[in-house]
């Protein structure tokens, strides 16, 4: 793993974070029910796929999904080697000493950092990311296939055991539904990027645009940071008020060019997020009597978050993370009146067929550039 991170104590950080929520405290242990919720999820995940595929058109092009039901731990680790991979060439153009990076302005404001401390304190801020995250997560599709890594290790559809079963044990969910209205979800998004050939190599290239674009000023950095801060005191009569935080810290502290990219991805997400949440009303509508009621609790969870929580919100961007699902339905449910299924389809067609950030909150954007498009 990349030296300019110390994992192994984002790993124990994670752990510490994790242990500490109340999430799933005060029932009896439930780890004797997780064989039995791998083995239901494995058959369940099949289904899914299935529903998936005749609701969206889209078939995977690399096999069967995989399942794997996992602790809060597994799911860190999981994620770690992601971020590992992810960031290695970000990781290796800051570590690297002949860059300019590591000798101007960056080097003597980081010089008390020198040695083993500043891959401690990233290890310590990934950890504590990664480990509120782990609290949060139900499911996830692992997006990440690297080439030259383990084949083995990727393209898994994860389910995190505690958060599931704690759901299930707070709200009284019926396991056998909600575990098929999560499994959709994700292998909703599964299907996109494996059943969608140009859609991982052309979402992966965003990322690495942003990674190439990165050269840290960290006055700039500090001052961006400072005045947000003294912002955030200005407005605490108006905590719901927009300012420097919302889109979160990456946001916050991106050039106009990375802005320019973020608002691809932005773009990107919001429609990915919408198209899940879509099809896993569809797909499972008569199998999953009681979908209404668990996408009113989860929809509710995620809105009543407060105090710190609703804080490390605004700064991870989970904020406007949670309005890309309501957007991405609205621009799905605006096209497909104007243009039913065969117009929304397009947007699987080529990458200059998805929608910006702009067409998304003004699908007539979209509409009539698409329109004009497969006119010529």
């Amino acid at each position: 793993m990349s030296a300019s991170v110390d994992w192994d104590l984002a790993r124990v950080v994670a752990g510490k974070v994790s242990s500490r929520s109340t999430f799933d405290r005060g029932g009896t242990d439930s780890s004797y029910l997780v064989p039995g919720l791998d083995r239901e999820l494995q058959t369940l995940t099949a289904q899914a796929e299935e529903l998936v595929a005749a609701e969206t058109r889209l078939v995977s092009l690399e096999g069967p999904a995989r399942s794997k039901v996992t602790d809060r731990r597994g799911w860190v680790d999981a994620n770690l080697s992601s971020f590992d991979r992810l960031l290695r060439p970000l990781l290796d153009k800051l570590s690297d000493d002949d860059s300019e990076v590591g000798t101007g302005r960056f080097a003597r404001l980081t010089e008390p950092l020198a040695g083993s401390i500043g891959p401690r304190l990233a290890g310590i801020e990934m950890g504590a990311l990664l480990g509120w995250m782990s609290t949060r997560v139900i499911g996830q599709y692992d997006l990440l296939i690297i080439e030259d890594e383990r084949p083995e290790d990727q393209d898994w559809v994860y389910y995190v055991a505690p958060n599931v079963l704690g759901l299930e044990r707070r709200y009284g969910f019926e396991p056998s539904q909600f575990r098929l209205w999560i499994a959709i979800h994700e292998c909703t998004h599964r299907a996109q990027f494996t059943g969608v050939p140009w859609l991982r190599p052309y979402f992966l290239s965003l990322v690495d645009g942003l990674i190439d674009s990165v050269d840290p000023d960290p006055e700039r950095v500090f001052a961006t940071i400072r005045a947000a801060v003294d912002e955030r005191r200005a407005r605490r009569a108006d905590p719901d008020a927009e300012g420097a935080l919302d889109g979160g810290i990456a946001r916050l502290l991106a050039s106009p060019e990375q802005k320019m990219v973020l608002d691809q991805v932005t773009g990107l997400m919001s429609l990915l997020e919408g198209h899940g949440d879509v099809t896993m009303d569809r797909a499972g509508r008569d199998l999953i009597p009681s979908q209404p009621r668990f996408a009113r609790v989860l929809s509710e969870r995620r809105a009543n978050a407060s105090g710190p929580a609703r804080l490390f919100q605004k700064l991870l961007g989970f904020e406007a993370k949670l309005a890309q699902y309501a957007e991405g339905e609205a621009f799905i449910a605006a096209v497909e009146g104007a243009g039913g299924r065969e117009l929304f389809d397009q947007v699987w067609k080529r990458a200059e067929n998805l929608p910006t950030i702009d067409e998304i909150r003004n699908p007539e954007l979209w509409i009539g550039r698409v329109n004009a498009s497969t006119s010529v």
